[in-house]
């Protein structure tokens, strides 16, 4: 009888902790479950520029096919041949004083960039994302600071923030959660 219970116990707790590995080993996925079917190549064109940094379209562009090369979701092609198609535009750009050393020079700036993308099914001819104002920051030292010892420009903050877009034009294109 105390044979039976063991083994009875045993399974009981076996099975609720397989269940319980289960269950926490599906809190947090990425798939591109989100995704279409369908859709299998991008196309991702020169974004427009509407400020007058004249090569950062071209550096968001680049970023942007980067990623989704990287990912391998989407392939890259051109708009003839695309399932889908990213636009965009740069709508602004700001390097602004963002913070002060103790002898009130400027020693921190903020580079913000903000974009207008789309991303559209060519197949179904229908919009399956619209942003009119991505906007993403970088904040970098231009004097060396406690734990970073190396001064800093404004590319190195510009392409900090240029790359915050490209992550997520690519995650909101083919990532479901």
């Amino acid at each position: 009888m105390i044979g039976v219970f063991r083994l009875s116990l045993l399974r009981t707790i076996l099975a609720l902790s397989l269940l319980a590995a289960g269950a926490g080993s599906c809190a947090y996925s990425t798939s591109a479950a989100l995704l279409p079917p369908h859709l299998k190549t991008v196309a991702i064109p020169v974004f427009e520029n509407g400020t007058t940094e004249y090569s950062l379209p071209q550096e968001i562009t680049d970023a942007v096919i980067q990623r989704f090369v990287q990912d391998n979701h989407l392939r890259v092609v051109d708009e003839r041949s695309a399932n889908s198609v990213v636009r965009g535009k740069v709508v602004a750009y700001r390097n602004g004083v963002f913070g002060f050393s103790e002898q009130v020079k400027a020693q921190e700036y903020r580079v913000t960039i903000s974009v207008s993308v789309v991303f559209k099914d060519q197949v179904k001819n229908r919009e399956i994302w619209s942003e009119a104002a991505m906007t993403k920051t970088s904040n970098y030292y231009v004097t060396p600071v406690p734990g970073d010892t190396t001064a800093h420009t404004e590319i190195d903050g510009r392409r900090e923030a240029v790359l915050k877009i490209a992550d997520e034009i690519l995650a909101r294109s083919v990532q479901g959660w």
